[in-house]
């Protein structure tokens, strides 16, 4: 008998598929339009079925010329009791995921099914030729993380393409796998798409090790982000040290931030920011240099003026920040000597690698920097991700990846820093418009926004054992169920469950073993401090002593280490300057104080991150009696 009308008589077939006894599982005693239940009668001491069904294996049920693939969710005995000396009756709950049409080469699957299971539908062990219609990647990049959990022999693979035009998500809980599955990911990724730039948000400085010649480390002591990057609600952050702000502060000093902008008279090369007449436009917000110096000077001058007796203390209190952040040593990175001139260009060729020059990854070590203005640099890059990408009409194609990203956007509004809530929003919900990709990676989903995992399309979700977490993992995939969460719990490490547009259908699955050398792992991991350590090897104390208070001076962005002076010299020193040559009876020509609000001696520290030579600057545009009197200072004296 030909085989086509074995296929038009389903009686035939089905004695067809019961001939295989090692391949036929049971037979359908119940069936909705989501789930089904399979009936198995297990004889006397045969184990072989048990063994071969467990919960989260795939099985098919043959319907007519078809194949209904089946998920398996659940497996109980009626009874609740299971005869050693008896026949035993198992029933697999299973959820219907898909369909299979054809066979040999022509074998296709499809997420729809056309036709439902019937009473006594004979269920049978999934073919291997099956298992690969079912997870093949029909897309232009697909990449191999690793294998099936459910047959070692197939390889499981994603799109590309679809991982990052979705954003996607890695959940788990710490210890599981989720920083060697970053890096098996990136890496894999980033060999298909040669093009991506890849922005890594590390919090504890361990992925420098896996990604290796291909990732260019930026770290606290090579770091140069300038403060003038930084948008009013971003530098009030850092100025206010992750404290609530003063409203009244933030308000004048949105409009000294864009004077000071304004007089800045140009790039490093003489050339202007923007003419004459464009000035105007520039906000507090624009992405212009402008020198601490110049912001300070004009605070002195409102204090100084007349009327405005209640702003006094709400100016002579954020001068009081400014400086104190600035002569910070922590905040080196934004207030170093290199941060005065329009070096925009460098740093976003530096951060974004462009052009790549074979590190298309940036590794931005954010462990040196203060806890509390860490939102805040994560807010800037994040921005300026987005409008890279945003300006450069889709021809940059970037990938952010948010580490402990419940710390950047958590699930409670009051917590964290708005601004960098609204950039990874951003990114997550119009990012895939222009190129941009974000990829999160948390141990606590049910800390995170839920708005920002629902835009991720692709999630692996590896071991939870927290409920909550699972049932936010749940509430986020829209075509996930309980059935494929529900054993979250007991998944192994390195293991997890992936879901989304990237795949298929759910695909339970070990991502690949890397090697020792290619693992991520944190400095004291990689034995960076090896040179640091004593001849016995115990570590050098001095050293961690001068770490903890930051009086060691780091290398700049160029390779020189920034000025070893103070990082700025103190106004008293032009004061005593100008009593030396005018005597007790010529007093700087500063502008009206009130007598009865004194500015206390200490009012004017250090001003950091500007040369002398800007400060000198400043003075003589603000007095001619203040410019004779440090040229009377600079004349040598004659014979």
């Amino acid at each position: 008998m030909k085989r086509g009308s074995m296929i038009n008589k389903p009686g035939v077939e089905e004695r067809r598929d019961v001939s295989f006894p090692s391949r036929v599982l049971g037979h359908v005693v119940k069936c909705n339009g989501a789930r089904a239940t399979i009936s198995a009668r297990v004889p006397i001491n045969e184990h072989a079925l048990a063994a071969t069904m467990s919960v989260g294996r795939l099985i098919s049920i043959r319907v007519g010329q078809n194949r209904v693939v089946a998920l398996v969710y659940s497996i109980h005995s009626p009874g609740e009791i299971w005869f050693e000396e008896e026949p035993n009756t198992m029933h697999f709950e299973v959820e219907l995921v898909g369909e299979i049409r054809g066979e040999g080469e022509e074998t296709k699957f499809s997420a729809g099914i056309s036709d439902y299971p019937t009473l006594g539908s004979v269920a049978h062990q999934i073919r291997t030729t099956d298992l690969d219609a079912i997870y093949s990647v029909d897309s232009a990049n697909p990449v191999n993380i690793g294998h099936l959990t459910q047959n070692a022999e197939i390889p499981s693979c994603i799109s590309a393409d679809a991982l990052l035009d979705r954003h996607f998500a890695i959940v788990g809980t710490t210890g599981v796998g989720k920083s060697t599955a970053v890096s098996l990911l990136v890496n894999r990724i980033v060999d298909v798409c040669p093009d991506l730039r890849v922005l890594v948000l590390d919090p504890h400085n361990e992925f420098a090790s896996a990604f290796k010649s291909r990732a260019h480390l930026i770290e606290t002591d090579t770091l140069d982000l300038p403060f003038w990057l930084f948008r009013l609600e971003e530098f009030a952050e850092v100025i206010f040290r992750g404290r609530p702000t003063v409203a009244e502060e933030v308000d004048m000093l949105r409009d000294l931030i864009a004077e000071a902008k304004r007089n800045f008279k140009g790039t490093a090369d003489g050339r202007p920011i923007a003419r004459r007449q464009d000035r105007s436009s520039i906000t507090s917000d624009t992405p212009v240099p402008y020198r601490v110096a110049d912001l300070l000077a004009l605070i002195d001058e409102r204090i100084g003026q007349l009327d405005g007796r209640e702003e006094k203390p709400y100016l002579r209190n954020l001068k009081q920040r400014i400086a104190s952040v600035i002569n910070d040593p922590r905040f080196r990175f934004m207030f170093s000597t290199n941060t005065i001139v329009d070096n925009l260009t460098d740093v976003i060729s530096e951060i974004f690698r462009i052009p790549g020059d074979g590190q298309p990854i940036t590794s931005f070590q954010l462990s040196g920097i203060p806890s509390e203005v860490v939102n805040a640099v994560a807010s800037v890059l994040c921005r300026m991700a987005f409008e890279i990408a945003l300006w450069s009409n889709g021809q940059m194609r970037i990938l952010v990846l948010c580490e402990e990203a419940h710390r950047y956007v958590p699930a409670d509004a009051s917590l964290g820093f708005f601004p960098t809530r609204q950039a990874v929003a951003r990114i997550a919900k119009e990012g895939r418009k222009y190129g941009v990709s974000l990829g999160v990676i948390t141990q606590r989903p049910g800390e995170l926004d839920p708005t920002i995992l629902s835009q991720c399309s692709t999630v692996f979700a590896m071991r939870l054992a927290n409920d909550r977490d699972q049932e936010i993992i749940r509430s986020a995939i829209s075509n996930s169920s309980s059935s494929t969460i529900s054993f979250l719990s007991s998944i192994g490490n390195g293991e997890a469950i992936a879901f989304g547009e990237a795949v298929a259908v759910p695909m339970r699955m070990c991502f690949e073993r890397l090697k020792k050398h290619e693992l991520p792992k944190t400095a004291s991991g990689r034995g960076a401090g090896s040179s640091l350590r004593a001849k016995d090897g115990i570590p050098d104390v001095q050293h961690i002593i001068k770490s903890m208070r930051h009086t060691e001076v780091p290398l700049g962005s160029s390779g020189m280490p920034p000025q070893s002076a103070p990082l700025q010299p103190q106004m008293s020193d032009l004061a005593d300057l100008e009593k030396a040559i005018s005597g007790p009876a010529a007093p700087l020509a500063e502008p009206a104080m009130d007598m009865d609000e004194p500015a206390p001696e200490d009012e004017s520290p250090s001003l950091g991150s500007v040369h002398s030579n800007d400060l000198r600057d400043s003075l003589l545009r603000k007095s001619p009696h203040r410019a004779t009197l440090l040229k009377k200072a600079e004349t040598p004296p004659t014979e």
